[in-house]
């Protein structure tokens, strides 16, 4: 199958064109990558999570909720110092 280049405009007038069934067979499809990518960004972000409570002392696995969510905001504030 020969390769084509469009542009993202381009292909968004393509997608226009199609009829109501194909372009929500087409958001199904992009939701769906969307979806997984989505789910690899979490791990890779809870695996960092992990690595940082690790390094002061805790186990994200055995915190609670609003321990881990109290641990996060003390990460993004960076005029406190995280709870140890």
């Amino acid at each position: 199958m020969p390769n084509l280049t469009l542009s993202d405009q381009q292909l968004i007038e393509l997608v226009k064109q199609l009829p109501p069934e194909s372009k929500r067979v087409v958001l199904l499809e992009l939701a769906k990558d969307s979806e997984n990518e989505r789910e690899l960004r979490m791990e890779y972000a809870e695996n960092q999570l992990r690595s940082l409570c690790t390094e002061r002392g805790l186990n994200w696995d055995t915190m609670s909720e609003d321990e881990r969510e109290s641990f996060i905001d003390d990460l993004v504030h960076e005029d406190r110092q995280c709870n140890q």
